[in-house]
């Protein structure tokens, strides 16, 4: 019984040293990054253009521009062009620029939606 007390006691100041070591490496380790951040704020303060009031965004002369909603038409997509080749997804203009006849919205009515294509209310 005796030994295994004094092995813990001579094991003592080892394990006290390893703890105190790694807190002074922990420590160290944290005062860098916090000096790293330090610097960085620095230079990032010297080099970076901050805008004046003068050069922040305004209102256009006119007041706030307002969202226009209107349906679109679509246009039809050849399949096949003239000399007989597919048509290519990279060959094919850009979205129509042609507005829709009918402007209403359109409006949920019931039993015609659904998951999985529209069911209705699922009752047999």
């Amino acid at each position: 019984m005796r030994t295994a007390t004094y092995e813990l006691l001579a094991a003592s100041p080892e394990h006290a040293v390893a703890v105190t070591i790694a807190f002074v490496s922990g420590l160290i380790v944290a005062c860098a990054l916090i000096w790293a951040v330090r610097v960085g704020m620095r230079v990032m303060d010297k080099d970076t253009h901050h805008p004046g009031p003068e050069e922040q965004p305004h209102l256009p002369d006119g007041g706030p521009v307002h969202e226009t909603r209107e349906r679109r038409e679509p246009d039809d997509v050849p399949v096949v062009t003239g000399d007989g080749k597919r048509l290519l997804p990279h060959e094919l203009h850009h979205a129509s620029t042609r507005t829709g006849k009918d402007q209403e919205p359109r409006r949920w009515s019931p039993g015609s939606s659904g998951s999985f294509g529209g069911g209705g209310l699922g009752r047999t």
